[in-house]
């Protein structure tokens, strides 16, 4: 009996190591098929787990029900598993080179439980090498075991889109690999148990950490070619949403947007693969580029939010603005690597008084982070309001709400543009 069988029959169990925004839905899928343990290092993370509460607030309540799973902070309960799956973040530092901590410390935590005839699959986004370069060797030191001989590893990528119910891990094609035949097999076999759109076999484990790592840096690179055609439109008195709605009645014309781009993904993802064209001498030059317009654009928004304040007559120095939205996409809690916190503290260096609201940030996580804090009700006699995230609350509000809590020449700032032809007696500007 191999592995896959003695999954299914219920005679062992699999693991998943990291129970953030990836790894709990992928824990969920599996524990109403297979016997799950779901292993994070915070201990209170695990507890709000075993409540039913997804600490990412993602996932409601019912999605615990009907799970056969075991949440823990402990080492030694992961040595009942016998496939274990590896989902925790893979970050950039303040240098925006690979901070591989998180991962190497769970390939630790891994290497203590190892047992012959294990498997390992990693699903954090990691450059093309990473998994057998920098995390095998971990896996063999610190079990005494023997790579492929003694244990298998896989690598198959994540595709979570937070925020998005529709686009979810059993709807997703999964990217699949293996280190040989019959793991690719496996490991196969494995997700196909969860993920009804089926899988993709990748040839390699190389080839599939490839595959995700240039999904990301694809969309960074044409958004980062919306956000220069917006500078450049901008200069010439055209709104780019415009245009674009133009050009996009072309049936290959490809539709992306200008805008703000953080989080642990498109943000974070290109910088993996410029790191690693290094170690071959080869500077990355589209994708850096596209690097640069975008870390720049939240920069941009605030000095074109400025220029605006001046234009319209009013005092940079006593004037209030009013930023709408903090996370790093709309209806998400997640703050990670948001822009908007660039788009503030420009604001501020300026001598700017800054206030901000978001419906679902965490104040305490955006003071931990950014410095900054929520405030609880929105004021008046804004000099300018700071459309930055389209949540689903702010799509509701109209200019007739704007003008409630703005000054007389108070300016609009969408930067998604979606109050495009709806604001007509404030300036208004857009990317």
């Amino acid at each position: 009996m191999n592995l896959y069988e003695q999954l299914i029959n219920k005679q062992t169990k699999l693991s998943v190591i990291g129970l953030g925004y990836v790894g709990l839905p992928i824990a969920l899928e599996f524990a109403k098929k297979i016997k799950v343990v779901g292993f994070d290092i915070k201990e209170d993370r695990v507890e709000m787990m075993r409540n039913h509460i997804d600490p990412s607030e993602e996932l409601t309540s019912e999605a615990f029900d009907n799970c056969d799973i075991l949440f823990t902070a402990k080492l030694e309960d992961l040595k009942d598993a016998t496939f274990h799956i590896v989902a925790v973040p893979t970050p950039i530092d303040d240098h925006n080179l690979p901070d591989l901590t998180p991962l190497l410390a769970a390939t630790r935590t891994v290497g203590k439980v190892l047992k012959r005839g294990d498997y390992v699959v990693y699903e954090s986004t990691v450059y093309p090498g990473c998994t057998e370069e920098d995390c095998i060797p971990i896996l063999e030191e610190l079990s005494g075991l023997k790579f492929v001989k003694d244990f298998k590893v896989g690598f198959s990528p994540e595709r979570i889109n937070p925020g998005d119910k529709e686009h979810t891990i059993t709807t997703i094609t999964k990217v699949v690999s293996g280190c040989d035949d019959e793991s690719l097999d496996i490991v196969a076999k494995v997700y196909e148990l969860v993920v009804k759109a089926g899988v993709h076999r990748a040839s390699s484990i190389k080839v599939a950490e490839s595959a995700k790592i240039i999904e990301n840096t694809q969309r960074d690179v044409n958004i980062a070619l919306m956000n220069e055609l917006s500078i450049i439109f901008n200069r010439m008195g055209i709104n780019t949403y415009e245009v674009l709605e133009a050009a996009g009645t072309k049936w290959n014309f490809l539709k992306f947007f200008p805008g703000l781009v953080g989080g642990h993904c498109i943000g974070v993802d290109p910088y993996y693969l410029t790191y690693k064209a290094k170690e071959f001498r080869y500077h990355a030059q589209i994708i850096n580029s596209g690097r640069f317009v975008n870390d720049s654009m939240g920069f941009y928004v605030a000095k074109q939010t400025v220029k605006k304040i001046i234009s319209a007559g009013l005092n940079v120095l006593n004037a209030k603005v009013l930023v709408m939205g903090a996370t790093f996409k709309e209806d998400v809690s997640d703050i990670r690597n948001s822009r908007v916190a660039d788009v503030i503290s420009e604001l501020k260096s300026y001598g700017i008084h800054v206030e901000v609201v978001d419906p679902y940030a965490s104040s305490k996580e955006l003071k931990h982070e950014y410095g900054f804090e929520l405030i609880e009700n929105i004021g008046k006699d804004y000099d300018a309001v700071i459309i930055a995230v389209n949540h689903q609350p702010y799509l509701e509000l109209d200019e007739n709400y704007f003008s409630t809590i703005t000054s007389e020449k108070a300016i609009i700032v969408d930067v998604k543009g979606i109050y495009r032809g709806k604001i007509k007696n404030h300036t208004y500007w857009s990317l």
